[in-house]
């Protein structure tokens, strides 16, 4: 803001306002109770894109009456400039009154529209506060300061902090009545023309039509939730987040502590330290009582108040990370209010499409960050799940990005920002966004016009998801689908024969999930998983437990039966039949059986198993240093590639288990593989720990080597020590250098910092003696716990995962865990965790199971069958 006092600076303001073809205005008044009031402040915006009030001039004209008719003559009696306030009649009484010229009244607009407008129509009140809270989405709009006194001097932080969002509030509740009063000219219009040529689609209902045409087109027509929501997930753990997040704003603002936290030079602000007193302080303020609040009526609801809890700290600590960073731009008092921006205004843009017509689009996005490096605005979209569809989602924030960039008329960046399960950060630029939008959107728009349009029993109806092993077991409109897209129909990928058993069952599903040429999706293969289901669903009903066939996904080691069990069947009761599936199906190892959203999967032996070949999936490149260092694991049911990011906290170092045969050393090969084929010598150093001199003998000599291929017990210690030693050394550089982390480190420095991978095989066989147990021990347990911000990652590997060899010692501080099939139920649980035995019954050969959080996924691991270096 602008807050000015001397006359001087006062009259300079005055005439330069008195350029503006429009101005916001507001006062605020001293004395108000009296019968004699007298003006205190004025408050003017000229800049409509000023979502923050930093170009807000504040005059301070108490006692200053020259000032104030200078105000008048210059502005208010100025026809050319239009004065907009929120209650006109009291401000003129101050300023002009009769005289005063070209004067618009938002409270007067607003009641124009109540009796036209639904959304006004419901609203309790048309005070600017409830406008601004209910019309453009501000949050905790402060109403205290109303009535605070304004004869006082000097005025509070506070009080000038609310007198510059009034006219914030002013202009974007203008905009906003403007915007209301158009469309319902277009409604008027929609009596006389086509329904599908005018009708809005929302940004959210676009993205779902990049997901599920036909979910887009329930939605279009019937209503009803449109969104896919993996796990145990709830729409309404999405909602209450951003409210939190909303809040955690607010009281950054309002509450000086926040702000205090960031007053030291920017060189000694630690962002990890920041982050955890944030927390603290949000925790104390805002969540915990919440958290009472809602346990005291629902006790049910703590897991997801703990889901929320883990959510927000996450969020915290990447705010506390940007504000540090943009502490650098501006004064401590201002950092937080000018880089977490409340102001969430809705938007919307006409495209042209290729038939000559337009379609509107409209929605609102869940926030604003402001990108002091680029000096640009950034959206912010919350994801409390892990999207299934990230394609989908690019289009959603780029028709934000590129809606609000129509609106304000400034450059837009995007973000997306992953907190549950785990954090993750996609970046766009506008450049990117504006290339999405405009080669999709405009050909999606007028396919879900073409969509809409259809009734059924029309042919072509909206066709299926693209994705239907990924999504259609997590639609929340899958019944009614079924029932009325495909009540009797076959396509190329929906078989609809009966299976025989004394319950109807109902439609299965074929889909094969992995690549053309190593699984073509033949009819004769479907053919094939038909009889190998069929038998299945025979022996439990032998057994008498009746079931439901769902369908089947084929991966490249197994195929995935997915069954719906009768009423009255206990998931236990199929589990205890695993001994005898292996005997009658003839496989040759037992079936893993697992509860998933809404059905039990039964993996089975695939008869005809593919291989995942390196070279299909993995692709030299030139990454740049700050980039992530992703490991590959394997490819997933989908055959889509699984990678771990090492700077995650939660997969920054990984035990990895797996008896001869299970297809370990290839494992370690590939993964070590997917790390050099994109990361030069210069950003990436590999640490190879190799006890039988047969896993990483074309390695010898890359120059990634820290050091040579380590093959004896005392050299592996010795290296385990350096490894320390190296990791207190850069935490020495970076408290030098006023950095929490690597990153951050890398970004400041001239000479890049190197990540180091150290992969560690047969880590059993230095466990035998005593006194190299114990330093290898210690070494493990200081580098777990404190190696990753330093940029040093362990991938520890054993084919005999035993309680003596794995310590407990090693496992927590090893996050990240691969099982490869084990020799028995109890090395799989050293290595998993909890009663996780099923890696004992996997196929071997890079089958495995990947834990991530509490979720686990079975992939099958890559196979370089060549390696060459050059």
């Amino acid at each position: 803001m602008i807050y000015l006092t001397k006359a001087n600076e006062i009259t300079i303001a005055i005439n330069k306002l008195a350029l503006s073809k429009i101005l916001w205005l507001d006062t605020e008044t001293a004395d108000w109770k009296t019968p004699y009031p007298k003006i205190s402040l004025i408050q003017a915006a000229n800049d409509i894109t000023d979502i923050t009030g930093d170009n807000t001039y504040i005059l301070d004209v108490l006692n200053k009456p020259e000032l104030v008719m200078y105000f008048i003559n210059q502005i208010m009696v100025n026809s050319k400039i239009e004065k907009v306030f929120h209650n006109a009649s009291y401000d003129l009484k101050f300023l002009g009154k009769e005289r005063a010229k070209n004067i618009t009244c938002t409270w007067q607009l607003a009641k124009k529209l109540r009796y036209k407008s639904n959304i006004i129509t419901q609203l309790p009140n048309l005070k600017l506060k409830t406008l601004a809270e209910e019309l453009c989405y501000f949050t905790n709009v402060d109403k205290s300061e109303q009535a605070s006194d304004w004869r006082q001097r000097p005025l509070t932080k506070t009080q000038l902090e609310y007198a510059k969002m009034d006219a914030v509030y002013l202009a974007q509740i203008h905009r906003r009545l403007l915007e209301i009063s158009e469309q319902n000219s277009i409604k008027l219009e929609r009596k006389f023309a086509n329904y599908s040529h005018y009708c809005s689609f929302s940004v959210t209902k676009v993205r779902v039509a990049f997901e599920c045409p036909r979910l887009f087109y329930l939605g279009q027509r019937w209503g009803g939730n449109i969104t896919f929501l993996p796990g145990n997930n709830s729409s309404r753990i999405g909602t209450q987040f951003h409210q939190l997040a909303d809040n955690f704003a607010f009281v950054a603002k309002q509450d000086d502590r926040f702000s205090l936290l960031l007053k030291p030079e920017v060189e000694e602000l630690k962002v990890d330290a920041i982050a955890q007193q944030m927390q603290q302080l949000f925790y104390e303020l805002s969540f915990f009582p919440h958290l009472q609040a809602i346990v005291k009526t629902n006790p049910s609801k703590a897991n997801t108040l703990y889901q929320l809890w883990e959510a927000l700290k996450r969020l915290i600590y990447y705010w506390a990370k940007l504000l540090v960073e943009k502490r650098r731009y501006c004064n401590y008092t201002d950092v937080i209010s000018k880089t977490l921006i409340t102001l969430k205004p809705t938007v919307k843009h006409s495209f042209q499409l290729a038939d000559g017509t337009q379609q509107l689009v409209q929605g609102r996005f869940d926030s604003i960050v402001y990108d002091f490096a680029n000096h640009r605005l950034r959206v912010v979209e919350y994801k409390t799940y892990l999207a299934v569809d990230k394609s989908a989602q690019l289009a959603q924030v780029a028709l934000y990005s590129y809606m609000l960039k129509e609106k304000l008329g400034v450059p837009i960046n995007s973000a997306v920002y992953s907190v549950l399960p785990n954090w993750e950060e996609l970046i766009f630029t506008g450049d990117e966004l504006e290339k999405t939008v405009h080669q999709l959107i405009p050909q999606k728009l007028q396919q879900m016009r073409q969509w809409i349009a259809w009734e059924a029993p029309q042919p072509n109806p909206p066709p299926p998801t693209t994705q239907p092993e990924l999504l259609c077991n997590i639609c929340p409109q899958k019944t009614k689908c079924q029932s009325y897209f495909e009540p009797n129909s076959e396509s190329k990928n929906i078989v609809s024969q009966s299976i025989e058993t004394p319950q109807p069952t109902t439609q299965k599903r074929v889909i094969v999930a992995s690549r053309e040429d190593t699984q073509p999706n033949s009819q004769k293969q479907e053919t094939e998983v038909d009889a190998i289901a069929h038998q299945l669903v025979e022996t439990l009903q032998s057994f008498k437990l009746g079931v439901d066939y769902l369908g089947s996904v084929v991966g490249s080691a197994f195929i995935r039966v997915k069954l719906k069990p009768h009423l009255g069947v206990k998931f236990s009761s199929i589990v205890n039949t695993s001994q005898d599936l292996k005997v009658h199906l003839g496989i040759a190892n037992i079936p893993l059986i697992a509860t998933q959203p809404g059905y039990i999967s039964v993996d089975l032996p695939r008869p005809d198993r593919q291989i995942a070949s390196f070279a299909e999936y993995i692709t030299p490149a030139s990454l740049p240093p700050n980039a992530p260092v992703k490991i590959a694991l394997g490819i997933n049911l989908a055959g889509k590639l699984v990678e771990a990011d090492l700077a995650d906290p939660n997969t920054c170092h990984f035990l990895v288990g797996g008896t001869t045969g299970s297809g370990k050393s290839e494992f370690l090969r590939s993964l070590l593989l997917s790390l050099i084929m994109r990361h030069s010598a210069d950003n990436l150093k590999i640490v190879l720990v190799d006890p039988k001199r047969v896993t990483f003998p074309e390695f010898a000599n890359i120059p990634w080597l820290y050091s040579p291929i380590v093959k004896e017990s005392d050299r592996a210690i010795a290296l385990m020590e350096q490894l320390v030693k190296e990791m207190s050394d850069r935490y020495q550089r970076f408290e030098a250098a006023g950095c929490a982390d690597i990153s951050t480190y890398n970004q400041k420095a001239s000479q890049v910092l190197p990540r180091i991978v150290c992969i560690f095989d047969e880590y059993a066989d230095f466990m035998a003696e005593k006194d190299s147990r114990t330093a290898l021990e210690q070494s493990i347990k200081r580098l777990g716990a404190m190696a990753r911000a330093a940029g040093i990652h362990l991938i520890i590997a054993t084919q005999r995962p035993e309680a003596k060899v794995v310590t407990p010692i090693i496992r927590s501080n090893l996050p990240g865990r691969v099982a490869l099939r084990t020799a028995s139920e109890a090395d799989s649980a050293i290595i998993l965790g909890g009663k996780q035995t099923d890696a004992a019954n996997l196929l071997g050969k890079g089958d495995l199971l990947y834990l991530s959080g509490a979720s686990m996924y079975r992939l099958q691991s890559l196979l370089a069958t060549s390696i060459n270096i050059e």
